[in-house]
C-alpha cells in the first residue's frame, strides 16, 4: 500500500497544476467550449497588454515581488548573523512564532489600522505633535507606487524566512564564523561568507516561494495595494469575476502574463545571485574585513524587531476595533465600547468559521496521512530524497494560484463540482501538503531508529513499532506540521473564491470582501477571528505533548533524538 503513495503525491501536487494550466493556456489561446470559444488565435493577449494601465500593473506585480524578498531575507540574514545565540535572539524567536500563523489578510489588515490617515500611529502623536484635528489628506495606503502593499508583505515573509533558516541552522557547521572572526573579519561579515552560503543552499526554494507569492498576491494587494490600476493579479481575478463571460477568455490571457511576469522575477532573482557571489568573492580576496558593523547589527535588530512589533499591536487593533461603539479622531482610544457588531454578525461568523474549521482541518488531516505515508514509505525502502523530490514538493508554492486556479475551475464546471465542499479541501491539500511536508521531515528523518531497531528485535512488526513507538516519540513536530497546514488552509483566499465559486464562504473570503467597504468594526471581527483559529490550533498543539508527556521529561523539551 505504502508503494502507492508517490503516486497519489505526484497526482496531487502536480495533476492540478498541469491541467489548470493546461486549461487556462486553451482558452487564452481563444479554446473554451463552455463559453462557445472554439478559436485558437492571440487576441486575448493583445487584448490583456492593450488594456489601460497594464504595464504599470506588471511593473508592480515584478518589482514589488522582487524588492519584498530582497528585504525579508535580507533583515533575516543579517539579524541572524549579528546577534545568534545572544539573549536578544532567543527573546525574538519566541515573539516571532506566533507571528508564523497570522494570516497575510490579517496581518495587513492590522497594517492598515496602523498607518492609514486615521490610524493609531497618526493618532498617536494627534493633535499634540501634528496639530491635527481631523485626518490628514495621505495617500499612504493603497498608494500607486504599491509602498503599503511591499511593507505588508515584508513584515509577513520576515517569520517564514526566520522560520525555515531556523530550520536549516543545525546543518552547518557554526565553527566557520569562529574561525572567520578569529582571522579579523567582522562578526556579520565573517558569518556571511562563511556560513550563509550553506544556509542559502538550503533555503534557496522558500525564497523562490516568497517571489512567487509577493509578484502574484491577491489578499494583501486587495486590501494594501494600489486601486487604479491593481497589481497583475487583481486584474486577472476582476476579469475572472466579471459578468460579461468573454472576459473570461481574456482573464486567461491575463493569468499567462502573471506566470510570465513571475517568471521574470525569478531570472533577476538568479541573476541577482550571480552578482553578489561575485561582488561577496571580490570582497573577500581583496581582504575587505568590515570590522565596524554595529550599525549594521543595530538596523537588522530594530527592523526585526520593528517588524514582529508591527504585526503583534496590528492584531490588537483588530481585537480593540472589533468591539468599538464610537472611535473620534484623533482620540488615542475609543470614547465607547460595544459588542454590537459581535452579536449583529454571530451567526455568520459561526457559519463561516464552522465551514473553514471543516475545511482547514479535513485538508490538514488528509496531508498530514499522507505526509506520513510518504516519510515511513522512504524509511522502509530506504528511499534517500533527492533535488527532483524537493522541486515537486515545492512546485505548487513555485507557480502562481492565479495561473491555474481559474483553469481548474473551469474543469470542476464541466465535472458538476464546482463549488462543492470537498472541491475546495481538495484543492487546498495542493498548498497544505507541501508546508506539512516541509516542516516534518527533518524532525522525522533526525529520529534516531536505534529505538526501532531494538523493538524489532523484540518481535514487534514494523507497523506496530511505527504507531506505538515513532508515531508517539515525534507527537510534538507531528502536531506542528498539522498546526501549521490548518493555518495554510486558513489563510488561502484564491482557492476557496474561485473553487468555492462563492458557494462556499470562509472567514477569510468574508474578510477580504469587507475590505472594500471599509467598516473597520466588521473588518476587525473577520481578521480577528482569522487570526484566532489557527493560534488556537498552534496552541493545542505546543500543549498536548506537554499533557500527554507529563511524566517524559526528554519528550517535553523536544522529543527523542
Amino acid at each position: 500500500m505504502l508503494r502507492l503513495i508517490p503516486i497519489a503525491v505526484l497526482l496531487l501536487l502536480l495533476a492540478p497544476i498541469a491541467v489548470g494550466t493546461a486549461i487556462v493556456l486553451l482558452a487564452a489561446l481563444g479554446w473554451a467550449p463552455e463559453f462557445n470559444a472554439r478559436t485558437t488565435n492571440l487576441e486575448m493577449f493583445s487584448a490583456v497588454l492593450q488594456a489601460p494601465g497594464m504595464w504599470h500593473s506588471v511593473w508592480l506585480s515584478y518589482w514589488v515581488g522582487l524588492i519584498a524578498a530582497l528585504v525579508s531575507l535580507g533583515i533575516v540574514i543579517l539579524f541572524v548573523a549579528a546577534f545568534i545565540d545572544t539573549r536578544g535572539f532567543r527573546l525574538i524567536s519566541a515573539a516571532i512564532k506566533p507571528v508564523l500563523a497570522v494570516p497575510h489578510a490579517a496581518a495587513a489588515f492590522g497594517l492598515l489600522f496602523l498607518i492609514a490617515p486615521s490610524g493609531f500611529l497618526v493618532r498617536l502623536v494627534s493633535p499634540e505633535l501634528t496639530g491635527f484635528m481631523r485626518p490628514p489628506d495621505w495617500l499612504i495606503v493603497n498608494d500607486p507606487g504599491g509602498h503599503a502593499m511591499l511593507a505588508g508583505l515584508i513584515i509577513k515573509e520576515i517569520p517564514f524566512l526566520f522560520f525555515v533558516t531556523m530550520a536549516a541552522l543545525p546543518q552547518t557547521d557554526p565553527r566557520r564564523a569562529e574561525i572567520a572572526t578569529s582571522l579579523g573579519f567582522g562578526h556579520i561579515w565573517g558569518w556571511l561568507i562563511s556560513v550563509f552560503p550553506a544556509i542559502y543552499f538550503q533555503i534557496r526554494l522558500p525564497v523562490f516561494a516568497v517571489i512567487v507569492f509577493a509578484t502574484s498576491t491577491i489578499d494583501v494587494a486587495l486590501v494594501l495595494g494600489p486601486v487604479n490600476p491593481p497589481p497583475l493579479a487583481v486584474r486577472v481575478l476582476h476579469w475572472m469575476n466579471d459578468p460579461d463571460v468573454s472576459l473570461r477568455l481574456t482573464a486567461a490571457a491575463g493569468a499567462l502574463v502573471q506566470l510570465g511576469v513571475t517568471l521574470a522575477a525569478l531570472l533577476s532573482w538568479f541573476a541577482l545571485e550571480k552578482l553578489v557571489a561575485v561582488l561577496a568573492r571580490m570582497a573577500t580576496l581583496r581582504g575587505w574585513r568590515f570590522q565596524r558593523d554595529h550599525l549594521v547589527a543595530a538596523f537588522a535588530g530594530g527592523a526585526i524587531s520593528l517588524s514582529v512589533g508591527l504585526v503583534l499591536l496590528g492584531i490588537a487593533l483588530l481585537l480593540i476595533w472589533s468591539f468599538t461603539g464610537m472611535w473620534r479622531f484623533p482620540n488615542l482610544l475609543p470614547d465607547s465600547w460595544t459588542v454590537s457588531s459581535w452579536n449583529t454578525q454571530g451567526a455568520n461568523i459561526f457559519e463561516t468559521g464552522r465551514r473553514a474549521f471543516i475545511i482547514a482541518l479535513a485538508a490538514a488531516s488528509f496531508s498530514l496521512v499522507l505526509v506520513l505515508a510518504s516519510l515511513e514509505n522512504e524509511y522502509r525502502g530506504d528511499i534517500k530524497i533527492n533535488d527532483l523530490t524537493w522541486w515537486v514538493i515545492y512546485v505548487p508554492l513555485l507557480v502562481p494560484q492565479i495561473a491555474f486556479i481559474g483553469g481548474l475551475s473551469f474543469l470542476f464546471l464541466r465535472l458538476g463540482i464546482d463549488g462543492t465542499l470537498w472541491a475546495v479541501v481538495l484543492v487546498h491539500m495542493v498548498f497544505v501538503y507541501p508546508y506539512v511536508y516541509l516542516t516534518l521531515a527533518d524532525p522525522w528523518n533526525a529520529f534516531d531508529t536505534r529505538f526501532l531497531a531494538v523493538a524489532r528485535t523484540l518481535g514487534k512488526s514494523v507497523n506496530r513499532v511505527f504507531w506505538t513507538i515513532r508515531l508517539p516519540m515525534l507527537l510534538r513536530p507531528v502536531l506542528a506540521s498539522f498546526a501549521l497546514g490548518f493555518a495554510v488552509s486558513i489563510a488561502q483566499y484564491l482557492p476557496t473564491l474561485l473553487i468555492g465559486a462563492g458557494r462556499q464562504p470562509t472567514i477569510t473570503t468574508e474578510a477580504i470582501a469587507l475590505a472594500a467597504g471599509g467598516n473597520r468594526r466588521l473588518i476587525g471581527i473577520y481578521a480577528l477571528m482569522q487570526t484566532v483559529m489557527p493560534f488556537v490550533i498552534f496552541a493545542l498543539a505546543s500543549l498536548v505533548p506537554r499533557f500527554v508527556w507529563r511524566n517524559r521529561r526528554a519528550l517535553q523539551v523536544g522529543g527523542a533524538r
